[in-house]
């Protein structure tokens, strides 16, 4: 791959994720304090995304892979959203913000895998080239965030015109990118293919049941931290709470980079743990963190990120791909995809918002402890239930392998 190239997939991937940083993080904060939306408005507002991430395979299967270059639809899926989110920022009910929202995250999901694929055709060596590209997008993420607080656009709907502006400029950027056929020109393309039901094959080995179900049952909780934590930080007093968030982002990068040495030396149940109990560690300290003598709590909160996201979801990658034939791996990716972003994050979408509403005090506060205790207690049931059940054990040379793949 040029060097050329290189630099034009780098810029689309930080563009990529400025868009989604710039409103996803500080939504809620916007909804709750600014339209005086409900909790349950709210996490149904997050939950257009997984409502997304489940439609997106069937538009990028059927449509996008088998008639059109990926630069020309990824143009027009952009340019759309950036009218979308721009008509979002005019709206103030529910009534009318929701659907706008919602045909806004299904452009801009099918996105995500487009972009992917497209850098993917235009590598020689995806394994070593495709993470220097990638790691552009979470630094477009962490500078949407730097944006959002030096404007404190946090509750403001600045933050969805700023969206829409970087989603505008991406759109026609779209239009320099390398040349990419469509994946799947001629080839017939079903249903099970697309939702990778051929992976439902796996589920005859308990483990891989076990991960599955462990899987789903975890991304419920974890919606309440993607939701909420933005809300709860500015409603505790925290200044440049978009800012402060993106901490996370950062630890996510050097977790990341540390990642095949904890593999080595632990595998995946122990990384798998790890992660699912750095979550429950997080909502407990977010539940006994306060903006006083106790904001360390926070802090550290948000810095697990690094460990919460890629010891469950990287390595739950790796385990996939492990246990997968060949023939199937990329069916059983996104098999996990669909449970796991989409139905399982749809979930915690509603439940997260029903119980901000039912802890919610006279005057519009809320009872942050209780909260954040009901998703550490979910988290923690779904630890337990794992520990006790998945039994998958691997060869220490497996975990070198692994470790040397990624």
């Amino acid at each position: 791959m040029s060097s050329a190239i290189r630099l034009k997939l780098s810029v689309m991937m930080f563009l990529q994720y400025f868009v989604w940083g710039s409103w996803y993080v500080t939504m809620g904060t916007y909804l709750l304090q600014t339209l005086d939306f409900s909790g349950q408005q709210s996490g149904l507002a997050y939950g257009t995304t997984a409502l997304a991430a489940m439609v997106s395979p069937f538009f990028v299967g059927l449509i996008a892979d088998r008639f059109f270059a990926s630069e020309k639809i990824l143009a027009a899926l952009h340019l759309a959203g950036a009218a979308l989110l721009y008509w979002a920022s005019t709206l103030s009910d529910f009534g009318s913000f929701y659907p706008v929202l919602l045909a806004y995250t299904l452009c801009y999901m099918p996105t995500l895998a487009l972009t992917n694929s497209l850098s993917f055709h235009q590598m020689q060596d995806p394994g070593k080239e495709f993470p220097r590209v990638r790691v552009l997008g979470t630094i477009g993420w962490i500078a949407a965030g730097f944006v959002i607080s030096a404007l404190s656009a946090e509750a403001l709907a600045l933050q969805f015109r700023l969206a829409a502006l970087a989603s505008l400029t991406l759109g026609l950027f779209c239009f320099a990118l390398p040349h990419t056929p469509p994946a799947k020109l001629g080839h017939k393309v079903e249903v099970r293919d697309i939702l990778g039901l051929d992976a439902l094959a796996l589920m005859k080995e308990r483990s891989f049941t076990i991960f599955v179900l462990g899987s789903f049952l975890v991304c419920i909780p974890l919606q309440f931290y993607y939701a909420f934590t933005n809300p709860f930080l500015t409603e505790l007093g925290m200044e440049n709470t978009a800012r402060t968030q993106t901490f996370g982002q950062m630890s996510e990068i050097g977790f990341m980079l540390v990642m095949p040495w904890f593999f080595v030396r632990f595998g995946v149940k122990n990384m798998l743990l790890f992660g699912m109990a750095s979550w429950v560690a997080r909502y407990i300290l977010f539940a006994y963190g306060n903006a006083g003598e106790m904001v360390w709590m926070l802090y550290v909160g948000i810095l697990l990120h690094g460990i919460c996201y890629d010891f469950f979801f990287v390595t739950g990658q790796i385990y996939v791909d492990k246990k997968a034939p060949v023939q199937i791996r990329a069916a059983a990716q996104g098999f996990i995809a669909f449970v796991t972003l989409g139905v399982g994050m749809f979930i915690g979408s509603y439940l997260s918002g029903v119980f901000v509403d039912l802890y919610t005090l006279p005057g519009g506060a809320h009872d942050w402890r209780t909260i954040w205790l009901i998703p550490a207690a979910m988290a923690f049931g779904v630890l337990v239930l794992f520990a006790i059940f998945f039994n998958y054990r691997e060869e220490p040379s497996a975990r070198a392998e692994a470790a040397a793949v990624r």
